[in-house]
């Protein structure tokens, strides 16, 4: 899976349509992942490339959606004084779960742009929007 919802959440969805319950999530986590010399981020499990930087951080999502799209709140997530170790790391993706540890994978993109890393820095998600385009 290069990036998208994770197959519980589909599921959820598509029981909608059928009148069928979903509940949503309570709260929203971001985690850091990496390229690794791939393009395939995550995976479809969540867990696939992931950082040495583990710690998720939360998300607050704004009240509204406009467009299609569900946009994060500032301030934004941020990691600070990266682990000794990192130094190169290629911060290319994010995956978003339900829970700060253990928990859910609930979907995964691509960043606009990749960061490359070294002990001490700080990577702030600068925005982080979700888009769920209708068929045109």
């Amino acid at each position: 899976m290069a990036a998208g919802v994770s197959s519980a959440v589909a599921d959820g969805w598509l029981n909608v349509i059928k009148g069928t319950t979903y509940t949503g999530v309570s709260a929203c986590y971001a985690k850091l992942h990496t390229n690794a010399g791939s393009d395939l981020g995550p995976g479809a499990a969540g867990t696939a490339n992931a950082s040495v930087e583990t710690t998720r951080k939360a998300i607050t999502w704004n009240s509204s959606i406009t467009s299609n799209t569900l946009s994060a709140t500032t301030p934004s997530p941020s990691w600070t004084s990266w682990p000794s170790g990192a130094t190169g790391e290629v911060i290319s993706w994010v995956s978003v779960w339900d829970a700060a540890t253990n928990g859910n994978f609930l979907f995964s993109g691509k960043l606009a742009v990749s960061k490359t890393l070294t002990t001490g820095d700080t990577l702030t998600l600068s925005t982080l929007s979700v888009n769920v385009p209708p068929a045109s």
